[in-house]
């Protein structure tokens, strides 16, 4: 999993550089089977904080009960 960026285009941004709502685990999920065709379950991701602001956020994914492993999440707009 490491070296994976997971793009995802967020709109209707506000103008701190944040954004209506929040990218979930969900959001993560789905884009990462669209981009690389993995599939991962949205409760073996693992958000730290919650992503309401552009830029790019280290995600961990708990792929075993003892073995998890990290991606990068870049969340852009338009």
């Amino acid at each position: 999993m490491q070296g994976i960026l997971v793009k995802i285009k967020v709109q209707q941004s506000g103008t701190d550089g944040r954004f209506k709502g929040s990218v979930t685990s969900k959001d993560i999920a789905e884009e990462l089977n669209k981009q690389f065709g993995i599939e991962v379950d949205k409760r073996k991701i693992v958000l730290n904080e919650q992503i309401k602001a552009y830029g790019t956020y280290s995600v961990e994914v708990k792929l075993y009960p003892e073995i998890t492993g990290k991606m990068n999440v870049l969340v852009y707009g338009e």
